[in-house]
């Protein structure tokens, strides 16, 4: 089966891994001139971290830890109050011991491909149109000017992906606005950094957060849910007009947001990895279009709010190829589709299901909002330092889809495989 692949992201590579073993002939195109290493904090969760053993590829993933020791809040003055320590076996703090960096993840991945005889990779290179997608063929012209045929096409190139603009109509895509938007960077880190997931609640419907990383920076980030109507268009003409009027209109809601909010305003300019995005989730009324599927974002992005984007986007690639790994040769592969979406559409539609209060809890408006909101979570702080009661009322839950088998993949008793 010839495969090719837009985006060397998460998803592409981790299909990619997959099929290799399957013998499938693996082309991965990628936007960008070299691996892409920017990103925040990801999170493995559940069965992506069965996938991720069976690719034998955890002890990279741990070895490229955060370093993040819990999540806490912080009060205007920055003191921290209401502390989730990371426990082992337990998912009762935000952060994980499976966090690593998104940019450190895809490199992951792309070592554990890049060399693989079935698997070619192509940088600066994007599908510039998709020509013919029938019963025997899938036919692109690349951004190079090539012109190839393969046997399936899989967008995995992202939330705002060009490969489903072409080939899903409209109506077939739902964007679903949360109402919220956050920007993202990298900062110098200073001696009076630490190495908790600081969380200030600023009034107006504002968040700050500084988080660690293992490479001696901070990652921060500011989210915002806008109240008025004014507000929304103000933010939406900035996510579409670049980043000079996005800074502007930072500089202007977040001026007197407090804590540490000036240093990051002061940081922005420089930073190259700075990314600005309205929160949105996609919903598609079918994944897949005869030779052409989307995985991850591209098919179902649930949010950073879920902090399920990266595991679905893994667990999702695991049950594709191994779908794909049950056809006879030269078996159109929307059978193959069809049971990928038939397994995996429920649990992703779970996913995406966030509680309609939970975004504005956690962007309080007003001080009596925040007073609130810090009260519930400082009470749920006190409960989860009781280990017993964490560990009941938050153990990990690595079942929270059951892999499927296939006996591509599971080479050994213990389910690792051989390579």
């Amino acid at each position: 089966m010839r495969v090719l692949i837009s985006g060397a992201g998460i998803a592409g590579p981790s299909l990619a891994w997959f099929l290799a073993k399957t013998g499938a002939r693996v082309t991965i195109v990628e936007k960008s001139p070299a691996l892409f290493p920017h990103g925040q904090n990801v999170d493995i969760q559940g069965s992506a971290r069965k996938v991720i053993k069976k690719m034998g590829l955890m002890d990279q993933v741990l070895r490229f830890n955060t370093t993040e020791k819990g999540t806490q809040l912080i009060d205007p003055n920055g003191r921290p109050f209401a502390p989730f320590p990371v426990r082992e076996g337990s998912d009762a703090s935000p952060t994980s011991q499976y966090e690593i960096l998104r940019g450190d993840l895809a490199a992951i991945l792309y070592e554990a491909t890049k060399n693989h005889p079935n698997v070619t990779y192509l940088f600066d290179t994007t599908v510039q149109k998709v020509i013919s997608n029938d019963d025997n063929v899938v036919t692109v012209e690349l951004s190079n000017g090539e012109v190839q045929d393969s046997d399936l096409l899989v967008a995995a190139d992202g939330q705002w992906s060009k490969v489903r603009k072409q080939c899903f109509p409209p109506e077939s895509i739902n964007v679903v606005d949360i109402g919220a938007n956050v920007v993202y960077w990298t900062i110098p880190r200073i001696p009076t950094d630490n190495d908790w997931w600081n969380v200030y609640q600023a009034l107006g419907s504002r968040v700050i957060t500084l988080r660690p990383d293992p490479h001696n920076t901070i990652r921060a980030t500011f989210t915002a849910m806008p109240s008025t109507e004014a507000q929304k268009k103000a933010w939406m003409d900035a996510a579409r007009g670049g980043r000079q009027l996005q800074e502007e209109l930072l500089k202007k809601e977040f001026a007197d947001a407090g804590w540490q909010t000036q240093r990051l305003l002061d940081s922005m300019g420089q930073a190259d990895d700075y990314y600005f995005q309205i929160v949105q989730q996609i919903k598609m009324s079918k994944w897949s279009s005869s030779r052409v599927v989307c995985l991850g974002d591209a098919g179902y992005a649930p949010t950073p709010f879920t902090g399920m984007g990266t595991s679905l986007a893994i667990t999702g690639a695991y049950v594709l190829a191994g779908e794909l790994s049950k056809l006879d040769p030269g078996e159109h592969p929307s059978k193959a589709l069809d049971a990928y979406e038939s397994k995996f559409r429920p649990f992703v539609e779970e996913t995406q299901k966030i509680p309609s209060f939970f975004p504005a809890f956690v962007h309080p408006g007003t001080a009596w909002k925040r007073w609130l909101s810090q009260t519930l979570i400082s009470a749920m702080s006190k409960v989860v330092a009781n280990p017993w009661l964490a560990n009941k009322l938050h153990s990990s839950n690595d079942d929270d889809f059951v892999l499927p088998q296939y006996s591509s993949f599971d080479d050994g008793a213990d389910g690792e495989p051989r390579l």
